[in-house]
């Protein structure tokens, strides 16, 4: 049977990003990134919430805290501060701050984010002023573990993005989007460690007309990465072991930007888009895919 890919109700958000399915509340969290807007959807419900955080001007990703279900860790600028919302409430208030990066990097923001299998964060920063972002190198990719320091990752990113891990493997996978390639790392899931990085994914000669972005990303149990691309309507299944494509699956816009396993079996692939630069409907619009005939992991929450 193909695959089958539909709209979520009134999905929109020009800028679809991070989606997380929290397993406890059967929900898909995600965020309209530019207008400090946070969603859920309710599977039983099948109906979404949707949120904005008073006073803030982003909302790059959303993060359940462990413990804490009213509190989420969410981007907001260059803070990863700690938002209070009910998950139904039309406005969500930050509560305090967690740490800052980059403060003096005016033109730099927070993007991709999620916690490793330890609950650690893991996520970074990119260019976002004037001039074109895909050819910057100003950002970063950084780990925090509650009560320690801010580390560097990884410095002179483009735009850091996908993050995924297999914990099965030992491995981490990242996306900085500006070098069109998926890098895999021995992860040290004890520490949160990552070192040995290696190309797995090289998206510069699929289309020839002009290189795809990379963009959000996740695994399924058996190891292989959905890669999203933000200008090529499709999401890639991939073996990293193998650095071979699997599947392209197709989805009706072109700006796809992230992707995420939920729903009760965790074999429905969530799939958030962007409506940028003037796209046509239905640009912006989140999707569900089922039939894919694979599974994959619950979003990891945030320990304090």
């Amino acid at each position: 049977m193909p695959y089958k890919v539909e709209a979520l109700p009134d999905s929109y958000a020009q800028l679809g990003e991070g989606p997380h399915w929290d397993e406890a509340r059967q929900s898909l969290y995600f965020v309209d990134l530019e207008s400090a807007g946070i969603n859920r959807y309710d599977f039983k419900q099948n109906k979404i919430y949707k949120a904005k955080i008073e006073g803030e001007q982003w909302a790059t990703f959303i993060l359940p805290i462990e413990g804490k279900p009213q509190e989420f860790a969410v981007g907001c600028t260059r803070r990863v501060v700690v938002v209070k919302w009910d998950s139904c409430s039309p406005v969500a208030k930050v509560v305090c701050t967690l740490f800052e990066v980059q403060p003096n990097d005016k033109d730099n923001r927070l993007n991709d984010a999620k916690c490793d299998p330890e609950g650690r964060f893991f996520g970074g920063t990119m260019f976002d002023g004037e001039g074109d972002i895909f050819t910057q190198w100003k950002g970063q990719l950084y780990s925090w573990q509650s009560g320690g320091p801010v580390n560097v990752v990884r410095d002179q990113v483009g735009i850091s993005n996908g993050l995924t891990w297999d914990a099965k493997a030992k491995k981490f996978y990242y996306i900085d989007t500006n070098n069109f390639e998926v890098v895999g790392y021995d992860y040290d899931q004890a520490t949160g460690a990552v070192c040995k990085p290696k190309v797995v994914f090289d998206l510069r000669s699929i289309r020839p007309e002009g290189p795809l972005f990379p963009d959000g990303m996740t695994i399924d149990t058996e190891g292989n990465l959905y890669v999203a691309t933000f200008n090529g309507g499709t999401v890639f299944k991939v073996d990293p072991k193998k650095c071979e494509i699997l599947q392209e699956i197709k989805i009706p816009t072109t700006q796809i930007t992230s992707v995420a396993f939920g729903g009760p079996n965790l074999d429905i692939l969530y799939v958030t888009t962007a409506d940028k630069y003037d796209q046509p409907k239905p640009a912006g619009t989140t999707y569900q895919v089922t039939g894919l005939c694979a599974k994959g992991y619950p979003g990891v929450n945030l320990k304090l």
